[in-house]
């Protein structure tokens, strides 16, 4: 994932910030609790799209 390109994508939805996870290649915004995939090298930043992200994954970031 390019870095430039994490530094100005955003939440669609609260406009936070977004965590980056490697491992599941999701981006994770920490407030709406949601996990945007990645596919293909390209963030799919469509709410329909993202799943739901538990507390214990949260905490775990």
């Amino acid at each position: 994932m390019n870095h430039k390109l994490l530094d100005v994508l955003v939440c669609p939805i609260c406009k936070g910030d977004l965590v980056y996870k490697k491992d599941s290649d999701e981006l994770v915004c920490r407030f709406d609790k949601l996990a945007y995939p990645i596919r293909d090298d390209i963030p799919v930043m469509l709410e329909n799209e993202a799943r739901n992200v538990s507390s214990e994954e949260l905490d775990a970031l």
